[in-house]
């Protein structure tokens, strides 16, 4: 399994950013999560979200509900996270995770994309 993040960058309090994850080596039918982790200077890896490839089920701790989405498209198996109303808190480096089930749990993801960095700053 390969994951491959991109789309970070520098974005102005209040503004979106989207984040893709490019998600190859899973067999067809098989069942996975793929998940976002965001790790700040200082601070432990944090869930910010994830999807299931089985039913599109999600999940979203409450610093970011309401303002980021995650999406999957299955035709390229890529998973999208658009992030709005950006606040300085959301600065971090983003990864992009795959596991079996829905959790924000960093330890239950087996395997892990490169990191993408998000800055929010005026």
């Amino acid at each position: 399994v390969q994951l491959q993040a991109s789309g970070g960058g520098l974005v102005q309090p209040g503004g979106s950013l989207k984040l893709s994850c490019l998600a190859s080596g899973f067999v067809a039918g098989d069942s996975y999560v793929i998940g976002w982790f965001r790790q700040a200077p200082g601070k432990e890896r944090e869930g910010v979200s994830c999807i299931s490839s089985y039913d599109g089920s999600t999940y979203y701790p409450n610093s970011v509900k309401g303002r980021f989405t995650i999406s999957r498209a299955r035709a390229d198996n890529t998973v999208t996270l658009q992030m709005s109303t950006l606040e300085p808190e959301d600065t971090a480096v983003y990864f992009c995770a795959a596991g079996v089930r829905i959790t924000r749990s960093a330890s239950d993801y087996g395997y892990w994309g490169q990191r993408t960095l998000v800055t929010v700053s005026s």
